[in-house]
């Protein structure tokens, strides 16, 4: 048997807004594919043949030899996908698809694949397989209880690294140090494509593939923010740091995910601890909990003096706040924008990115306005955090979509020198 892994290309900002290349003094950056396929593939049993194709680098639609076509994706690069399922569908190919969208949206999915994977998927496949194998392939997989961590393997990180090509070689691939999430945060799927039990990785899987990617010459990246959850999760994370610098692996991951909620409440011992394992960067996460909702909307003074305690305190630590903002949120208007500058500007943040903020399909915030009605656009690909697919509640949609243009034009128009940085060190994520 022959599986062919496809991993759907989808538009990034820039590809959306080309006006952005003229404004963000950076080069786009193209990120590695999310580890949905490399999980799944680790899950294959041996002498199975694999292919993966990353359609962001070389367009996917072309012959293959493989019995078996396999999509991941999540709701940007659906319209891609099922553009792709229809090229080898029409080749008499059986085609299977699962990551967030299908889990979100399996309906929507069904007609353009033969079986449609929901939830996490390594528990699935094997016997997905078999019933393939055995011509009795059921339309629908769902995987009800959170997936045991202990026993999986690393994810096989190998073929996102055979499939690099030209100037499309990431410097980090994602490590994960847990699933799931308790929480439920308006506009996010992770409680249910992840499920709500947090569970942890555990740290030899993690350091296996950590070894794996430093071997590649590749660093890692910690995208979860609940890394930083209080309780067990954070002595978890001192356990990793302090590993990380017994076997010598120290400025092995580029950044790791957080929140200013997370930020305030992690202990300056466990930042400076992080800080000698080598982060030198914070992903720093906004418009999703109560300090950065309330911070831009010009009316709760005190969340805006918590959001710049947290950046004082990433300074303080000596680790760069890469800072997203997000526009959109419900109390955000035509002011915002300006807030959100003079906010950057005060608390000396070098580097950001701006989102407009998105309902995906699924989540809380989808739910919520699909029963107002204020979903305005479901052509999937444009649910990219470009792009504005909903009314806003105290903006017209040009407006916000302005003051998404407007906060990555004037954030960069004084920071020019960027040019003049290493590569590394100026790439944004558009």
């Amino acid at each position: 048997m022959k599986i062919l892994f496809v991993y759907p290309r989808f538009n990034r900002h820039a590809e959306d807004h080309p006006e952005l290349r003229q404004w963000v003094p950076m080069n786009e950056y193209l990120g590695s594919p999310s580890l949905g396929i490399a999980a799944i593939a680790a899950m294959t049993p041996a002498g199975v043949e694999l292919e993966f194709r990353d359609d962001r680098v070389t367009p996917a639609d072309r012959p293959t030899d493989a019995d078996l076509v396999a999509f991941s994706f999540f709701t940007p690069a659906a319209t891609r996908a099922f553009e792709l399922a229809h090229y080898f569908r029409a080749q008499g190919k059986t085609l299977v698809c699962g990551g967030i969208f299908p889990t979100m949206m399996p309906g929507e999915c069904a007609p353009h694949f033969d079986a449609v994977v929901v939830g996490e998927g390594e528990g699935l496949w094997r016997t997905l397989l078999d019933d393939f194998a055995h011509q009795r392939l059921r339309p629908r997989y769902e995987e009800a209880a959170s997936l045991c961590l202990d026993d999986l393997p690393p994810p096989r990180l190998d073929l996102y690294f055979a499939a690099e090509r030209g100037s499309f070689q990431p410097d980090d691939y994602p490590l994960q140090l847990s699933r799931g999430c308790p929480l439920t945060c308006q506009a996010c799927v992770l409680p249910t494509s992840m499920t709500k039990t947090l569970r942890q990785v555990p740290l030899d899987r993690v350091f296996a593939q950590l070894r794996s990617m430093v071997a590649a010459k590749k660093r890692a990246c910690l995208t979860e923010d609940t890394s930083w959850f209080a309780g067990r999760q954070t002595h978890r994370l001192r356990d990793f740091f302090n590993r990380i610098i017994e076997e010598g692996l120290v400025a092995e991951v580029s950044y790791i995910g957080i929140s200013m909620p997370m930020l305030l409440t992690a202990s300056p011992e466990l930042l400076a601890l992080a800080r000698r394992a080598g982060v030198s960067m914070f992903y720093l996460v906004g418009g999703f909990d109560p300090i950065t909702m309330k911070a831009f909307t010009g009316k709760d003074q005190k969340a805006l003096a918590r959001a710049h305690l947290a950046i004082e305190k990433a300074h303080a630590a000596g680790i760069e706040p890469y800072t997203s903002f997000l526009i959109g949120n419900d109390d955000d208007d035509e002011g915002t924008a300006d807030r959100m500058l003079e906010f950057a500007e005060r608390a000396r943040i070098a580097k950001a990115e701006f989102a407009i903020f998105t309902p995906y399909p699924g989540t809380p915030a989808w739910r919520r306005l699909e029963a107002e009605g204020r979903i305005l656009d479901k052509r999937w690909a444009r649910y990219n955090d470009s792009n504005v697919v909903f009314q806003p509640a105290k903006m017209s949609v040009r407006a916000l979509e302005d003051s998404y243009l407007r906060l990555w034009r004037e954030f960069y128009a004084p920071k020019a020198h960027y040019r003049d940085l290493p590569q590394a060190a100026r790439t944004i994520q558009f």
